[in-house]
């Protein structure tokens, strides 16, 4: 089993996640196909059987042998079926605004990666705009820290939901880098949600408002 660490993916693989979501964003414009994706929502693999008719053929070797891939990968897909109607009309339109230029092979190119929104970071809008609370959002945030992938995925629906509902950014391709390595690599991704958080939240907070010992990046 590869052990290569989460903080620093390899383009090849972010391409391909990015390409996947691609992939899925599609699916989710037949209503049948959306419906059989959300009816995964929240559940393991093993209880998601109108889902894998679109998502098996589309899996890779590596993704679909390793438990934590396929589960990432199904609940991702999920969680882009289940976005509200008014975000998916949104998000066709920013991406047919915003579509990434084709590299030479034909995949999506992956540029900026580390300023893309992860979890933490859209937590950290969530409270910018006076949807949820700070001390909910970091609450949630601490506790999600300490927790198992399992309990993460239940917790996602909503928390996406909510998130999604008030035009709040979710980077489906980053949530699905960082679910797939989660337990592998739990402290430094969680760390990196913490860290995006603070980042975001301090550019948004008055001078005398900003909180004391806001992590720094690692270098």
């Amino acid at each position: 089993m590869t052990t290569m660490p989460a903080s620093k993916p390899p383009v090849d693989r972010l391409a391909r996640q990015s390409a996947y979501v691609a992939y899925v964003l599609e699916l989710c414009e037949n209503k049948k196909n959306r419906a059989d994706l959300r009816s995964g929502l929240g559940k393991p693999v093993e209880r998601s059987n109108y889902m894998h008719r679109l998502l098996v053929p589309r899996l890779k070797d590596d993704e679909a042998q390793h438990r934590d891939a396929r589960r990432a990968h199904y609940a991702v897909a999920s969680l882009i079926a289940g976005r509200p109607r008014a975000t998916r009309d949104a998000e066709a339109q920013a991406t047919a605004d915003q579509a990434e230029p084709a590299t030479s092979d034909g995949r999506a190119q992956v540029t900026d990666w580390w300023k893309r929104p992860n979890l933490g970071a859209s937590l950290a809008e969530a409270v910018n705009k006076k949807i949820i609370k700070p001390d909910t959002a970091e609450a949630d945030l601490h506790l999600m820290a300490r927790q198992s992938s399992d309990a993460i995925h239940l917790r996602l629906p909503s928390l996406t939901r909510q998130l999604l509902s008030k035009g709040v950014t979710v980077d489906w391709a980053v949530l699905l880098h960082d679910l797939t390595w989660w337990n592998r690599d739990q402290d430094r991704i969680a760390t990196r949600w913490l860290e995006s958080y603070f980042r975001v939240r301090t550019r948004e907070l008055p001078n005398d408002d900003e909180p004391s010992g806001t992590p720094e990046e690692n270098h």
